[in-house]
């Protein structure tokens, strides 16, 4: 099968390099091209290297990194994956779904847009019919972003308890790591002996994005799910990972055993597809009364390109009709860019891709 072309849009961040990390040996999609900002062109990936836990190979880097230039990247690449902060985000997206290219995006500028999905297919894959209602389709441009890093963790455990027992209220509490803020996170003063309880609009996108995504689509709608979600976000001396404690109130009154039973049987389209970054248990439940914790559980998934792809789940126990648990996922690849990954071979998958 031929690989699909894709560029990396924002190779200089971190997001951006976690992209490249994935895409490496990627069985579907092939590198063609790195890109950023004005002030990075011609510099090689070694030479900006940020992602200390992974060893990418010499000829990776080695690639040298050009201006984003949307006409350029149309001729040469069928998708993009986007790590661009959002505050410039917004319009080279809009230009390369103008172009025909597919747009795949971490970044927070599209995902509010009526015609744009908030893409996690363990719990919504359906959701990316609704690009084909976007005027650059006909072409083969679209947009498809993936959710906020800590809206990402819960949304597979909300889907597994949703579907049998419904959700009436979800109250989350985060804490999360400081690679969520990007390269090189928070300044050390600030954050070492301390936590933070304040992430700028944090709580706002968890608030607004699960109702997205957890909601269902009818009729070429997607219509917001109506259970509420209460957020509160802190950041915390944890290089990754972002632990969050759930309280969840269902229509019906399962036992843990029960809510248990159900995230550790839940499967979803990836798992049906065999999508190369899908973990084969999207979902892992740990009977250890201390965990999940990030030293011991980030990086949980397998086979070995679905590392850190999975959710990791703990402490799960009744309280009347309230279900309380931890859960623990990495923020920078499943809730950054294995999340735009994952989407991306969904679509291909689906033939959106041609």
């Amino acid at each position: 099968m031929r690989k699909v072309q894709v560029a990396v849009l924002g190779a200089t961040g971190m997001i951006g390099q976690r992209f490249v990390q994935l895409l490496e040996g990627h069985p579907w999609f092939d590198i063609g091209g790195l890109f950023a900002s004005e002030r990075s062109d011609g510099k090689k990936l070694g030479e900006v290297n940020k992602v200390k836990d992974h060893a990418f190979m010499p000829e990776t880097l080695s690639r040298r990194i050009e201006q984003i230039d949307a006409a350029k990247i149309a001729k040469t690449c069928r998708v993009a994956f986007s790590g661009l902060p959002s505050d410039v985000a917004k319009d080279i997206e809009t230009k390369l779904a103008e172009a025909g290219v597919a747009v795949f995006s971490n970044a927070a500028s599209h995902r509010m847009d009526r015609d744009v999905p908030i893409i996690i297919p363990e719990a919504n894959s359906e959701h990316l019919e609704i690009v084909r209602a976007q005027p650059t389709f006909a072409h083969g441009g679209f947009i498809v972003t993936n959710a906020n890093c800590s809206t990402t963790g819960m949304a597979a455990p909300l889907k597994a308890l949703q579907d049998p027992f419904g959700l009436e209220q979800v109250m989350v509490s985060t804490y999360q790591a400081v690679s969520g803020a990007g390269y090189p996170g928070v300044p050390s003063l600030d954050i070492l002996s301390n936590v933070v309880p304040y992430i700028k609009n944090e709580e706002e996108k968890m608030e607004e994005e699960a109702a997205k995504i957890l909601g269902t689509y009818h009729l070429g709608q997607i219509h917001d799910a109506e259970f509420q979600v209460l957020a509160s976000c802190a950041r915390v001396p944890v290089h990754d990972g972002h632990l969050e404690a759930l309280v969840v109130k269902t229509r019906s009154n399962p036992s843990a055993e029960d809510c248990v039973r159900a995230m550790r049987e839940f499967r979803a389209e990836p798992q049906r597809l065999e999508l190369p970054s899908a973990p084969k248990v999207p979902i892992i439940v740990r009977d250890e009364p201390d965990r999940p914790q990030p030293l011991w559980d980030v990086n949980a998934g397998e086979p070995a390109r679905a590392k850190g792809m999975a959710v990791t789940v703990g402490r799960v126990r009744k309280k009347d009709k309230y279900v309380k648990f931890f859960l623990l996922s990495h923020n920078t690849i499943r809730g950054g860019a294995g999340g735009s990954v994952i989407n991306a071979e969904l679509a291909h998958a689906k033939g959106m891709l041609k």
